[in-house]
């Protein structure tokens, strides 16, 4: 498996089931894989997982008390400026801006995205919208990497 995937566990509809958390850890750790969770520091600290994931709607920074181990990281995601600034503030490692491709009302766009780049130096991975064919646009933009949900669920073996 290639060690620059990565995978984020997001559940926000139902209750959160420690027992496959431990499970995906578990496999995470012996393919060599990175697992974030989440909005919930506690339990990814707690866990031992590689970091946590804050989504563009969680603009707190309340977390910034928190001892973290050596290798946790802390990535977020960001639609426009004010996002951008917010994780920040969080101080992030990564930001997933989006929706760079998706066929959207509000999507970034090519230019949105370059725009965006200019306010931080912080990595920027490109979501929304990501296909095959947008593969040569995903290096164009020099964006760190991209994310996607339908380009995997196509990908993955049967």
């Amino acid at each position: 498996m290639d060690n620059s995937v990565h995978i984020i566990y997001r559940n926000y509809k139902n209750p959160l089931n420690i027992k496959i958390l431990i499970n995906l850890r578990n496999f995470c750790k012996k393919k060599g894989i990175k697992l974030y969770l989440s909005n919930n520091f506690k339990l990814a600290l707690k866990l031992r997982l590689d970091g946590v994931y804050l989504p563009s709607f969680n603009k707190s920074t309340r977390y910034n008390c928190f001892k973290f181990k050596k290798d946790f990281d802390v990535i977020g995601s960001a639609h426009n400026v004010m996002e951008l600034n917010t994780k920040i503030r969080q101080r992030v490692k990564s930001i997933f801006i989006a929706p760079v491709f998706k066929k959207k009302i509000n999507k970034l766009g090519i230019y949105g995205f370059l725009r965006l780049k200019n306010f931080t130096n912080k990595k920027l991975v490109v979501l929304g919208g990501v296909t095959e064919e947008k593969m040569n646009m995903v290096n164009f933009l020099k964006a760190e990497g991209f994310a996607a949900i339908n380009y995997f669920q196509k990908k993955r073996p049967l």
